[in-house]
């Protein structure tokens, strides 16, 4: 099929290249005017720019390289399918919303304030994003190398796998379903409560009053740094190296570690059968 290629060329007004198809765009600007690709499909973005709000809602098959979404380009990509992303530089808030099928590449988020939520099927590599509710409520989800500074992180997410990641994010992982991460450094407070099937396999964490009314959690060789009042009313099973500043009445399971300079436990509130806690130079048993 032929397609048509366009190079250096400004485009502005509302719905500049509406439903277009099977064009190659490079060097190109688009200026004022919303939704410029609206309903497009089978695009090719080289060394482009949007400026304006909502340029690629409904589309199918948008392939871009190099490419620039200023911070007016806000809510880019709703509703769309197949979208593939490298080495681009993204401005705007709220990037993503009700798409599927998106691999990300070499992105710089700058602002990702409510970007990638109720999306599927999504892939990411070497992402940085600063921002607040960052991936909420999105499924099959799998990342390697993010950098992660923003609150509320992954909220509501089902079938997610972070490898060799940083992430600073109060109440990150709550709601979740099927997390698995590995490899990665996390700090925030209220970690991973309210979730379901979590896994941390040799990660470095921190947190206040983390891990909390969680059912089926694992942790497999992790230091829990400066983490206190850790694994209230959770299904735990835990093995952590070093020091756990303090637990406080888990539900059920194992618990292993170095040393726990405070456990608490309250007959009253969780039944003392169904936990095992193991700890000390002499792996003493509570």
């Amino acid at each position: 099929m032929d397609r048509n290629f366009f190079c250096a060329k400004k485009f502005v007004g509302e719905r500049a290249l509406f439903m277009s198809h099977d064009l190659d765009l490079q060097n190109c600007i688009f200026a004022d005017g919303e939704s410029h690709l609206k309903e497009s499909k089978n695009i090719l973005l080289n060394r482009s720019c949007f400026q304006w709000k909502y340029p690629l809602w409904y589309c199918d098959s948008i392939h871009g390289e190099d490419c620039i979404f200023f911070e007016m380009a806000r809510a880019g990509i709703w509703y769309s399918k197949n979208i593939f992303l490298k080495n681009c530089l993204y401005e705007a808030p709220k990037g993503f919303r009700k798409s599927m099928n998106i691999k990300l590449e070499n992105i710089d988020f700058k602002n990702a304030l409510e970007t990638l939520w109720n999306c599927k099927n999504i892939v990411m590599k070497n992402i940085f994003a600063c921002g607040d509710y960052f991936c909420m409520n999105s499924q099959n989800i799998k990342i390697k190398n993010l950098n992660l500074a923003g609150n509320y992180g992954f909220d509501g997410c089902d079938d997610l796998e972070i490898y060799d990641s940083k992430i600073l994010s109060k109440d990150v992982f709550w709601n979740c379903k099927n997390v698995k991460v590995f490899n990665s450094y996390i700090s925030g407070e209220y970690l991973a409560w309210n979730s379901e099937n979590v896994y941390f396999e040799n990660c470095i964490m921190e947190s206040h009053q983390g891990f909390c009314y969680a059912k089926n959690l694992v942790l497999k060789n992790c230091r829990l740094l400066n983490t206190d009042l850790a694994f209230e009313y959770s299904d735990v099973n835990a093995e952590i190296v070093g020091e756990i500043k303090s637990v406080k009445n888990p539900a059920s399971g194992i618990i292993k570690a170095d040393f726990i300079n405070n456990l608490i436990l309250e007959k009253d509130k969780v039944d003392l059968n169904k936990i095992k806690i193991i700890f000390g130079d002499n792996k003493k048993n509570v």
